[in-house]
């Protein structure tokens, strides 16, 4: 694995956000970054008459436009940032097959997503279920319109953290990112009140209480260590009973960065990025990192 971030580009704003957000984590990592597009030329729009296909003229836009798109945006990142270290390419794959392949060797993919409704451009719909879903490294997600990211050095770095299926991978990531940006950590933690505990009345109050107290203490203990290894990071701990989702939503409107875990698995039905993942990608105000774990 190379120290280098990769960039997806499609031209959307969406992704000239993630381009600019991907630039700055470099230069906060020293870190090379390299700006993909995929763009796959379909012979079948200058097939003749006859059926046979022929190569595209030298002239068609959409190619020469595919061309510039990522060698113009990584001018202007350079000519943003003068120490930037930063190369640009256009691949001819599938974005999917692309992305992927790119994520292979390096620390970190940076994609940019619409927010409120999806993921935007070469990301639409499955395209991006698969890449989120099927990368073994960090995604992270951005969308555009976000706090700029000059504004976020005092904004919490947030951790939902799954203590069923915690990995240390997920958690130091979190702390490394609160460090790098002298930020907190806010840490959540949602739980479920076990199904044979639902009595009802005053009792169901006492029995949410006691789980609340419970998991406090073991999200408590698993962060001793990472405290103890990152003494600078200033950590707030919270404990919620129900799902994480709405919790972190509501978080990620203060925050620079949401971080969640994504564990390596298949479905029957196919890859599976999770509802609090799902709820993050489609709601969340501040960039999302999934970081993949087994």
């Amino acid at each position: 694995m190379s120290h280098t971030i990769v960039v997806g580009l499609d031209g959307s704003p969406e992704s000239l956000a993630a381009a600019e957000w991907g630039a700055l984590q470099a230069l906060r990592t020293d870190a090379h970054l390299r700006v993909v597009h995929a763009w796959q030329w379909h012979p079948s729009v200058y097939a003749p008459v006859a059926g046979v296909s022929v190569a595209p003229p030298e002239d068609d836009p959409q190619r020469a436009w595919a061309e510039r798109l990522p060698h113009e945006t990584a001018a202007q990142l350079a000519a943003i940032h003068p120490r930037l270290s930063v190369s640009a390419e256009r691949i001819a794959e599938q974005p999917v097959t692309v992305l992927l392949a790119a994520a292979e060797d390096t620390e970190l993919l940076v994609l940019g997503s619409r927010g409120l409704g999806g993921i935007a451009g070469f990301l639409t719909g499955s395209v991006a279920q698969a890449v989120v879903a099927r990368s073994r490294t960090p995604i992270v997600v951005v969308r555009a319109g976000a706090v700029p990211e000059d504004d976020h050095g005092t904004r919490d770095v947030v951790l939902g953290l799954d203590l069923e299926h915690s990995d240390p991978s997920v958690i130091e990531f979190a702390f490394q990112e609160a460090a790098r940006r002298a930020a907190d950590l806010r840490v959540v933690h949602g739980g479920s009140v076990p199904p044979d505990h639902g009595y009802g009345g005053d009792t169901d109050t006492v029995i949410d209480a006691e789980s609340l107290v419970q998991a406090q203490r073991r999200l408590t203990d698993t962060l001793r260590p990472w405290r103890e290894k990152f003494p600078d990071v200033r950590v707030h701990e919270q404990a919620v009973v129900g799902g994480a989702g709405r919790h972190l939503v509501d978080a990620s409107r203060n925050a620079g960065l949401v971080v969640v875990g994504r564990r390596n698995r298949q479905t029957p039905v196919g890859t599976h990025i999770g509802p609090v993942t799902q709820a993050l990608l489609h709601h969340s105000a501040a960039p999302v990192a999934v970081v993949p774990h087994d």
